[in-house]
């Protein structure tokens, strides 16, 4: 059943990385990167939950944190880069 879900998880990851790749504007792949980001986080969690290793969880949350600042950041960057 885990296995599945991983499965899934890395499909949708490569989706993401292929948006991010060949998306039409800059916003959709700051989108795909976020999206990949959140996928890793809920890998990281099934793996954490599989191993049963709850200190990955920590690592999927700190993860998580440093994707919402880096994806603000990166919009910030472009939202000022638009401006000029």
């Amino acid at each position: 059943m885990y296995v599945v879900v991983s499965v899934a998880i890395l499909i949708t990851m490569v989706l993401a990385l292929v948006r991010a790749l060949l998306g039409p504007t800059v916003y959709d792949r700051v989108l795909a990167v976020n999206v990949f980001g959140t996928k890793t986080v809920l890998l990281l969690s099934v793996i954490a939950f599989l191993y049963g290793r709850p200190d990955f969880l920590d690592l999927a949350l700190a993860y998580a944190l440093i994707n919402v600042v880096g994806i603000l950041a990166v919009l910030e960057f472009f939202q000022d880069r638009s401006r000029k």
